[in-house]
């Protein structure tokens, strides 16, 4: 199959769907792989990577669209790329239709077939999105912490305390893959960290990172009155393919702090607070009634080699599958996972979760 690997258009999207570790890899097995001239720049790996490990450098998009059948990239299709895609595509990415329904019309009016790396699922695990999350969860923290300093719009407070000092307080809505990295960091930078989550098991392990973690089940005022206390606030909700549950209201943002922080992981599949909006890495931030909000849609892009690498580590054998002629057929196991992922196909929205919404 001529598998087409395009540069992310996205702003300030530095990542690359394959590295040319793992390009090569489908080279091995008697795929074609092309890649955009430039397609890895950000991410550390220039042409002459991709050319010496035998992957062919298409000079523009245009060419890249036109030679592929199997498009791999990594954020959803923009303008630029969606007059590029045709009905014979095989679109392979992150999309987040069930925050984007003009996105999601304009696939179903091309006719191709999409799959979303984050539906796909094997086991119960989410084996694409994970090592994403993995990033997030830590950036948000990070960038949390950050923006906590008085000169970041923040309430002046070192996150972690010191002694004198009071610790600052992280409250987490989420204990999956991304909030249970946020929790581990905050936990291990010395501040009162809250984890709200239904799981047990999930609850447990947050609970087992230090004297300093709180997990809670999340009973609508104890979710309350944790946010009006919190110092740095982050949604890291997920279910699957669907839109994101609401859990704070404006309300309760509003009676934050001024200079507190909320950083919304969630903010992919239409965030998991009230007053979350999309916004990039080119204008990150917001504030709202006093509360600095940071919710940029591409949160792992800040570090595209790391990102780049985990993701094509979690990708390949996926793309491998993806490329064999068997892998819609329903007795097929190995693309079990990829079907499960499929969120459009033949104009049609096929995925579960998107069937049931009304936009």
């Amino acid at each position: 199959m001529r598998i087409g690997v395009p540069r992310e258009i996205k702003t300030l999207e530095g990542r690359v769907a394959l590295v040319p570790e793992a390009a090569a890899e489908l080279v091995r097995h008697g795929h074609e792989v092309l890649v955009q001239s430039g397609a890895g720049l950000a991410s550390g790996y220039g042409d002459d990577a991709y050319r010496s490990a035998g992957i062919e450098i298409s000079p523009d998009a245009a060419a890249l669209y036109q030679a592929a059948e199997l498009v791999i990239k990594v954020k959803e299709p923009e303008g630029p790329d969606l007059a590029l895609l045709r009905r014979d595509h095989l679109l392979f990415c992150f999309l987040h239709l069930a925050a984007a329904p003009e996105l999601a019309r304009r696939l179903m009016e091309i006719g191709l077939t999409a799959v979303a790396f984050e539906t796909v699922e094997e086991d119960g695990r989410l084996p694409l999105l994970a090592p994403m999350s993995d990033i997030a969860g830590r950036i948000a923290v990070q960038i949390g912490t950050h923006l906590l300093h008085r000169p970041q719009g923040g309430k002046g407070l070192l996150l972690g305390g010191l002694p004198a000092a009071e610790r600052g307080h992280v409250v987490i809505l989420g204990a999956g893959v991304a909030g249970g990295n946020s929790a581990s960091l905050a936990a291990a930078m010395g501040a009162r960290v809250t984890v709200f989550d239904k799981s047990r098991d999930k609850l447990e392990q947050a609970r087992a990172l230090g004297a300093n973690v709180t997990a809670l089940y999340p009973y609508a005022h104890t979710v309350e009155q944790a946010v009006r206390e919190a110092d740095l606030l982050i949604g890291a909700v997920l279910v699957p393919g669907e839109r994101a549950p609401r859990l704070v209201s404006a309300e309760t943002v509003r009676s934050m702090q001024p200079g507190s922080v909320v950083v919304d992981v969630s903010v992919d599949q239409g965030g998991c607070i009230a007053t979350t909006r999309p916004s990039t890495y080119a204008n990150p931030t917001y504030t709202w009634e006093g509360v600095v909000h940071f919710a940029v849609t591409n949160m792992p892009g800040a570090v595209p080699r790391t990102a780049s690498q985990a993701l094509s580590a979690a990708l390949t054998p996926y793309a491998l599958a993806l490329a064999s002629p068997d892998w819609e057929d329903p007795d097929w196991k190995d693309g079990e996972a990829l079907r499960k992922g499929m969120n459009v196909a033949g104009g049609k929205l096929v995925h579960p979760a998107l069937q049931k919404l009304r936009w």
